[in-house]
């Protein structure tokens, strides 16, 4: 007796369709799972084993081999224990025949026959939907996160008991539904303080809202205590509320990473990641035997916040080249390739020198002569030329360290102007912020006069800006101008721009 049911293959963000097909016929009692299958799969026959027993089901005394078809698709995780096990009650005639019939399912058993979450339930429910499948059965703690999709009947259960008596509907089988319109728009506003609180660094607070009004990424240099940590870590409370699809995009990833929490159904909060400067560079761009999200993903459409930068490894840092510049990270290893999303706002901080006191005229540097220039080289030139807005950060003076800082500008106004240049840039037909534009379709957003021309040309000569430079700087123009309500980059705006171009000292 060989029965059938289909469940989805996790490859990275991308699906695959599984035929799980069970066989039962006398012989030697045993249990074999074939199909290129990892350990985790191959341990499935234990959980499916204790999870029938303690569940009242009956262990048929026959020899049962799982077969995970396609046989060249390479089969990983815990996902692939509970439709086993509905295809052996199936096949034994514990579960009425047709009941898996247009069905998928899937879910980690637990010994005593309850469901685990597993990674990635929102990405399997769309491949469900794109399928055509009639519904899908997973962990009641994955039942919310896979109901955001549209076109399939999500079935949430507890355990296998449970699961079976929802398909032949001896108890209430009413799927999950959940609306995401209404999740995201009672959210709370991002967290992360007030920008009141940063006393003084005038320039680099209008940096922040530069870099978040278009998602251009930022560097500051600045000796220690000047406020750079601080100025990163409120840039998620001035950035634009998420839009529905920016926020599934980021659920997804999160799913997949297996970052949210048992029954959240929505990431409703921009990510900020800050990894440690100790980080490789799979852990920074993914990897791993099987592909994983890296941190640079999993701040897709976030921050991505890397303190002390010239403390990270060259490799690490340079492998965010193609990320930074294509949106995505290609990830190739033995078990299989991978392609994910990478659209962070790039923020970096760092020191000026090892000992950080480097121009500072309050305290002498104490590193050996060039030591600076050298530190500040392991940022090399193809990153910083990726780098939209460089600001110094110099020691804050006396003054401004006892100015009460309640009277500063707040993160409430600060947002105010940025989510209305976000709307200028929706409103010229864009899908992406300005630091995503392509050359051209940048240079007809920005419009430029004459004026602004002869100063991009003198810009050019005097800082041997680059191609790529070059179209950087009128895209921070072109955002410079949305924050100040002009429909054209004036010469004002170009200059602004290139006056953050010039400032870090790299590049």
């Amino acid at each position: 007796m060989v029965a059938r049911m289909v469940s989805p293959a996790l490859l990275g963000l991308e699906t695959a369709t599984v035929e799980v097909e069970v066989d039962l016929r006398p012989g030697l009692p045993g249990f074999s799972v074939v199909g290129l299958p990892d350990a985790a799969v191959q341990e499935a026959r234990e959980r499916v084993r204790s999870g029938l027993v303690n569940q009242a089901f009956d262990l048929p005394a026959l020899r049962i081999v799982a077969n995970l078809a396609p046989a060249d698709l390479r089969k990983a995780g815990p996902q692939y224990d509970l439709p086993i096990a509905l295809a052996v009650l199936s096949g034994s005639g514990q579960l009425r025949p047709g009941a898996l019939a247009g069905t998928g399912a899937i879910g980690e058993l637990a010994l005593d026959g309850g469901l685990r979450p597993v990674p990635g339930a929102l990405v399997m429910a769309e491949h469900a939907a794109r399928r055509g499948w009639r519904q899908l059965v997973v962990p009641e703690a994955n039942a919310a996160e896979a109901a955001l999709v549209p076109g399939i009947r999500v079935l949430g259960a507890r355990g296998l008991r449970h699961a079976v008596d929802v398909l032949e509907q001896r108890c209430d089988a009413t799927p999950v539904k959940v609306d995401a319109e209404a999740l995201l728009a009672a959210s709370a506003p991002e967290a992360g303080g007030d920008l009141r609180e940063v006393r003084g660094q005038g320039d680099a607070r209008r940096a922040l809202e530069i870099a978040a009004a278009g998602g251009h990424s930022l560097l500051m240099i600045g000796p220690p205590g000047g406020g750079k940590t601080m100025l990163a870590r409120r840039l998620p409370g001035i950035m634009p509320r998420l839009r529905l699809h920016e926020a599934i995009a980021i659920t997804r990833v999160h799913s997949v990473a297996g970052l949210l929490a048992d029954g959240e159904a929505l990431v409703m909060q921009r990510p900020f990641r800050a990894p440690h400067h100790t980080i490789s560079a799979p852990g920074l761009v993914g990897g791993g035997r099987v592909p994983r999200p890296g941190e640079i993903t999993l701040a897709h459409l976030g921050v991505l916040f890397l303190d002390e930068v010239c403390a990270f490894s060259p490799v690490a840092i340079d492998a965010l080249r193609q990320p930074l510049e294509e949106g995505c990270i290609d990830i190739t290893r033995a078990a299989g390739s991978a392609r994910f999303p990478a659209e962070p706002l790039l923020v970096c901080a760092g020191n000026p020198c090892p000992c950080g006191h480097a121009g500072d005229p309050a305290r002498a540097c104490t590193c050996a002569p060039a030591a600076a220039d050298a530190y500040r080289a392991r940022i090399s030139g193809p990153i910083a030329d990726r780098i939209d807005l460089r600001v110094d950060m110099p020691r804050l003076a006396r003054d401004e360290m006892l100015h009460d800082s309640a009277a500063a500008e707040p993160s409430a106004a600060v947002r105010a102007r940025v989510q209305s240049a976000r709307e200028a840039q929706h409103d010229r037909g864009q899908r992406v912020p300005n630091a995503r534009l392509g050359a051209a379709r940048a240079r007809e957003a920005a419009g430029m006069q004459r004026p602004a021309r002869a100063l991009l040309g003198t810009a050019i000569d005097r800082l041997a800006l680059t191609a790529r430079g070059c179209d950087r700087v009128i895209r921070v123009a072109r955002t410079v101008a949305d924050l100040s309500g002009s429909e054209r980059v004036e010469a004002e705006h170009l200059a602004e721009a290139i006056r953050y171009r010039s400032a870090g000292g790299v590049g």
